[in-house]
């Protein structure tokens, strides 16, 4: 005789529904302690019938597989969903990354690139602020050349002033004449330089010129 098969649906009667609901519970129980002794898996079943009734398995701890469980969920939402530190970086990244493309196509713009796509009015703009920039370009080139000209005036009387302290300082020294004096001493002379110099010739003491003697 062959086995009829039982449509996959909600059974009308109550008391079918629940002789169907016992027998099925406890062949689930059945297959979950099987697949947990040969699998090593930790299972746990909760099921409530149609009248409220409470019917649990486990193979370890309820408690522990809840717990474990609720973990599991909880940190599967934390990877999952990107952490606030994460969403303000690639915010800033994108706002900052945008505005680098914006400065970069206006940079482009200025040096007369990319403008086939620009509108009449876009382009009128642009050289509204090019006719800006190159005011401000030339007000600035004065500015820096005048400073740099007063700056050069301001070294040129300093080395002035310079020049004429150092003039005034030279025609207020004193001159300075190197005299060389000699002294020859009167008295108090050595023997040796008496004897040195052969004293002067005294003709008193030649008697021969006073008698009128002959010259030898």
């Amino acid at each position: 005789m062959v086995r009829q098969k039982i449509q996959i649906k909600k059974i009308d009667n109550t008391t079918a529904r629940q002789v169907t609901f016992s027998k099925r519970r406890r062949g689930l129980f059945k297959k979950a302690h099987e697949l947990a002794t040969l699998c090593d898996a930790e299972i746990a079943l909760i099921v409530f019938s149609a009248t409220g009734k409470l019917f649990e398995y486990s193979n370890s701890s309820m408690r522990q597989v809840i717990e474990r469980h609720s973990l599991h969920n909880e940190n599967k939402q934390a990877a999952d969903q990107p952490s606030l530190e994460l969403q303000l970086e690639s915010s800033t990244y994108a706002m900052l990354s945008k505005e680098l493309s914006e400065r970069t196509n206006e940079v482009r713009r200025l040096k007369g690139e990319h403008l086939q796509g620009l509108s009449l009015e876009e382009l009128k703009q642009l050289e509204k602020s090019l006719e800006v920039g190159l005011l401000r370009v030339v007000e600035t080139k004065g500015e820096k050349a005048e400073r740099e000209i007063n700056a050069l005036r301001q070294k040129g009387a300093e080395l002035m002033e310079e020049n004429e302290r150092l003039r005034m300082q030279l025609e207020s020294m004193p001159e300075v004449e190197t005299v060389a004096a000699s002294s020859v001493p009167e008295q108090g002379q050595s023997s040796e330089s008496m004897a040195a110099d052969p004293p002067p010739y005294d003709d008193s003491s030649d008697t021969s010129l006073k008698l009128g003697l002959p010259y030898p």
